[in-house]
């Protein structure tokens, strides 16, 4: 049966409207996405689905990349594209966020955008959300990219980035695409390193955090590890 002929109360865009998308599932959330369905399958089936595909994880499928979505069913390139692109506003809303306002204040934000943004990735990457005297974002920057297993960070490196944009502080993090968000040995040496290399050019390091997946990101503040 077409969603058009489905109760208006059950109808994911109309319960959208009066309850608000927080009450909606992935799946019908998705399914206001994808607006149509396939022969036979309405698009909350066809939503069900893509999920499906993707271990019901919705990050897995954001993080899936335009050509391997346009090839799905009901997908297709204009609507991979819109998904994208969608995604990718997200990011840029969540970052915008935390250049207006205190990111220390803001640790929700900070977590939603780590999760977005590095949650899913196949390889490891390490990125640094360099700040402002006011712990405002001023611009979040890959400094590496490794294999699946590690990555190779150069104190210096990370020094002359620093330098380069005027940070007062600077909150980094990295992904485990094994999806264990627990710190290893080499993590907590190369995070005391680093702290050591900025100090002398007075920049403090407020936290590191590890990604795995959709879950909260692991911090070494929180841990003690900083």
């Amino acid at each position: 049966m077409a969603i058009r002929d489905w109760p208006a109360a059950e109808r994911p865009r109309e319960r959208l409207v009066l309850q608000g998308a927080a009450a909606l599932s992935d799946a019908e959330l998705l399914a206001i996405f994808l607006r149509v369905g396939v022969r036979g399958k309405s698009a909350v089936d066809l939503a069900r689905e893509l999920l499906t595909r993707f271990d019901g994880n919705l990050a897995k499928l954001a993080a899936a990349s335009t050509q391997e979505l346009a090839c799905l069913p009901g997908i297709g390139p204009a609507k991979a594209a819109q998904l994208a692109a969608s995604l990718e506003l997200a990011r840029r809303a969540l970052a915008g966020a935390l250049k207006v306002r205190d990111s220390l204040a803001s640790p929700q934000a900070v977590g939603d955008w780590l999760r977005l943004s590095l949650g899913n990735r196949p390889h490891e990457v390490f990125l640094a959300l360099w700040l402002d005297a006011q712990n405002r974002l001023i611009v979040s920057e890959e400094l590496f990219r490794g294999t699946l297993t590690q990555t190779s960070v150069y104190p210096r490196e990370v020094v002359k980035r620093a330098l380069a944009h005027n940070a007062a502080a600077v909150i980094f993090a990295h992904n485990h695409p094994s999806g264990l968000a627990e710190p290893s040995r080499a993590d907590e040496v190369l995070t005391s390193a680093l702290k050591q290399a900025l100090a002398l050019i007075d920049v403090k390091l407020v936290d590191h955090f590890i990604v795995a997946g959709n879950a909260k990101p692991l911090s070494f503040a929180e841990r003690g590890l900083i």
